[in-house]
């Protein structure tokens, strides 16, 4: 190529983009000469954390990827693939705006949406349902109101103008996101033909860029997204995309009638680094192939946008689609019957080499594999140290906390608290609905459960992470995050298949941020080797903190997992809700002298330094088995598990969907703080009808696991040890309205 036109980069413009005087240096050898200014970019935002998961991969390489249900293994598309029986596969991901949507909260969560549903439809699937799982600041703070606001809202329009429902998800607010929220959105397709695959291949295929038009919005956002968010993180804005969920809308069905011809070889989605990255990965994943794209003919919506704008824009709705040479009139049909753009910007070639030429120059000549993971793309292997906070944790006695007398008044200000209230302000901005899947709209159930036409299954899915038990103690807190997820498919009737994460931590740089993020990954591989779990993908957000007064701070360490289950006959999901007054009420499981990290010695105590709770895999798995047992003998009529709050926390769920209460007795072995408001894991609250007993004991009586008859239903009063907690009408009143007064 001419470099003589283009403005050789320096070390200094490499440091300035991002990149280590190191890294400018691999460059060099890779590319056998100087790169130029348009060239460095390109390197710049493919070896960012964001895309090439430099400083991640070697430990992520680590987690279990096989499993009886696996199609797609991790890192092979872009999303996972797992069968769920009958001939139908599940295509689902995770992943994180959580930068964006600090500076812009309404488009940041908006395109995270997007984005995540082209994942889906990309591969050839129809997109069914969406999760999320949201972490804002001190709910006190203006900002923290404004950015819960403008997330929901942008979470809500975008979701409900697309038509996909929104059918769960989870909200926590603590002081460590005040600057830094974590937005992290989900979403399964059910893909019934054949996948495409985000591959390039045959020389002489014309490559084309279909739906909107590319602006200059989100430029180089992928690099904004692997860097701190500091005062000045108001001048990235650019940074931030702006997304159509009616463009969206188009596209899905423009691609999903594409997925039905023979037209298409490969295709992928301009998420993070644009033309880029999809041209980039695309060729990589081919056999010896690159691209001329000729950037002149990308359709703009402004007008004289420079080579490398186009290049690094992360404009929305965009895909880049090899074809069959031949077939360009078949593409050119459907897309312009969609009204969407479908323009020929390339070319397949021989040699892997990605040309970029803008009105008939080379700006840009990159071999295609030295761009990417697994190729030239550098891995890291970074320092990580146990911080000093980890042992003093640990030096947390029960015996030191006094116990209040009034228990009542505990109960009473924990269910206002915005961890455990209601978050109906929030899903009440979501369609649920729409697309009439939804099977657990009227019908709560701890996962949120989507229709399999035409079958007798359902899919169950859920979003989980407790950050605050991870920053205690990183791997027994994500083996919780894995055994919840779990344990809520379990719950609701399910058999957990597979798992995405998205892994939303501080700066990799620093040990113990670092350390952190060792610690979760260990704690994953454990739990998902052991629930048969394989992780199918999802995404690395690393960052994710404040630098306050030249400190940086980062968040908890926040391993979100999303899950996916089967359940093989729709008869027997099992919901949450009392069904009758006079059913028995048990729990499952054992309930301990254990009040760590709860979210009641946190809120009330205000004591943040304790370990997470105590915890054991094999009792969980025992549990599991034994909850699977019971909904499959069709021996209980209502389940729920212990989670936060505690065990009054899941009683008040249970009762409120049918305004019934609850008359319980507490266990005198055990503090009743701790019964009531401590976190103890493995624990699930069952009710069964009384002519159900002698089965059901005779049941149990086989198992491992521990049972306690609690007490029973009540018509609408809520008595502990015959104290009146109350009645549970005016109790709903206060949980269903408590977040919508703190927002206001």
């Amino acid at each position: 190529m001419d470099n003589q036109t283009q403005v050789l980069a320096t070390v200094e413009d490499a440091i300035e983009l991002g990149l280590l005087a190191s890294e400018f240096e691999l460059i060099k050898e890779a590319m056998g000469r100087t790169p130029n200014f348009t060239e460095l970019s390109i390197y710049s935002v493919m070896w960012s954390e964001h895309c090439s998961y430099k400083n991640s991969i070697k430990w992520l390489k680590t987690l279990p990827k096989d499993g009886p249900h696996m199609l797609v293994k991790a890192g092979e598309e872009n999303a996972g693939l797992v069968d769920i029986g009958d001939g139908v596969g599940c295509v689902f991901k995770i992943e994180s705006h959580n930068h964006p949507s600090a500076l812009e909260p309404y488009q940041g969560a908006a395109t995270g949406v997007g984005g995540i549903n082209r994942d889906i439809f990309t591969m050839g699937a129809r997109p069914i349902a969406q999760l999320n799982s949201l972490r804002f600041g001190d709910i006190k703070l203006d900002r923290t109101k404004w950015l819960v606001k403008g997330v929901v809202k942008g979470i809500g329009d975008y979701g409900n103008a697309f038509g996909i429902p929104i059918i769960g998800g989870e909200t926590m607010f603590d002081k460590c996101y005040n600057t830094n929220p974590l937005v992290n959105a989900f979403s399964a397709g059910i893909l019934e033909g054949k996948m495409i695959s985000a591959t390039s291949a045959g020389p002489g295929n014309p490559v084309y860029i279909v739906g909107s038009a590319t602006g200059k919005d989100g430029i180089a956002g992928a690099a904004f997204a692997s860097k701190d968010i500091t005062e000045e993180s108001s001048e990235d804005l650019p940074s931030v995309q702006v997304g159509d969920p009616f463009q969206e809308k188009l596209l899905l069905e423009a691609t999903l009638e594409l997925a039905k011809t023979d037209a298409v070889v490969g295709m992928q989605d301009m998420g993070a680094a644009g033309i880029t990255c999809s041209s980039c990965e695309m060729s990589a994943a081919g056999d010896n192939v690159g691209m001329d794209i000729d950037l002149s003919k990308v359709p703009t919506r402004q007008e004289n946008m420079k080579d490398w704008e186009i290049l690094l824009s992360e404009s929305q709705e965009r895909m880049l689609c090899v074809i069959e040479k031949g077939k360009e009139h078949v593409v050119e049909a459907i897309f312009e019957k969609w009204d969407l753009h479908a323009v020929q910007i390339g070319v397949v070639t021989e040699g892997g080499i990605i040309n970029y030429s803008m009105h008939g120059e080379v700006v840009a000549s990159v071999p295609a594999k030295s761009l990417v993971l697994g190729g030239g793309a550098p891995i890291y292997e970074r320092e990580y140290r146990e911080p000093a906070y980890y042992q003093e944790f640990k030096k947390f006695n029960i015996d030191q906390v006094e116990e209040p007398e009034d228990l009542r008044a505990v109960a009473m200000q924990l269910l206002q608290h915005p961890n455990i209230a209601s978050k109906r302000w929030i899903y009440e901005q979501y369609d649920s609905m729409v697309g009439t899947k939804t099977m657990t709209t009227n019908r709560p159930s701890d996962a949120g459960i989507s229709n399999i036409k035409g079958s007798n299954r359902a899919l169950a899915m859920t979003v989980d992470c407790n950050s605050r038990y991870v920053n205690a103690d990183p791997e027994i807190g994500t083996q919780i995050a894995v055994s919840e997820a779990a344990r809520n498919i379990v719950v609701s009737g399910g058999i957990p298949s597979a798992v995405t994460n998205c892994l939303n931590f501080g700066n990799p740089y620093n040990p113990e941020c670092y350390w952190q993020f060792v610690g979760a990954i260990k704690g994953m591989s454990k739990a998902c080797l052991k629930f048969e779990t394989p992780v199918t993908g999802g995404n690395v957000s690393f960052y994710n903190q404040s630098v306050i007064g030249g400190k940086e701070e980062p968040v908890f360490p926040t391993p979100t997992i999303g899950m996916i289950g089967v359940i093989s006959d729709k008869s027997k999901i099992m919901t949450m809700d009392f069904k009758s007054k006079g059913d028995l009420i048990f729990i499952i499981g054992e309930s301990k002298n254990d009040i760590s990290s709860s979210e009641y010695l946190v809120s009330y105590h205000g004591i943040e330094a304790s370990p997470a709770p105590f915890f054991d895999l094999d009792a969980e798995y025992e549990l599991q088995h034994t909850i699977k047992g019971l909904i499959a003998n069709q021996l209980i009529n209502a389940a729920h598990d212990c989670a936060d709050g505690g065990l009054f926390v899941a009683l008040t769920e249970m009762s409120m969907p049918n305004k019934l209460g609850f008359d319980i007795v507490t266990d005198a072995e055990i503090r009743e703080d701790a019964f009531l408001f401590g976190e103890a894991q493995s624990r699930v609250v069952v009710t069964i009808s009384e002519d159900q007993e002698e089965d059901f004991i005779e049941f149990m009586i086989q198992q491992e696991v521990p049972y306690t008859l609690l007490g029973h239903v009540t018509k609408g009063k809520m008595c502990v040890d015959e104290v009146h907690y109350g009645y549970v009408d005016e109790i709903k009143d206060v949980y269903d309205n408590a977040l919508e007064k703190a927002l206001s």
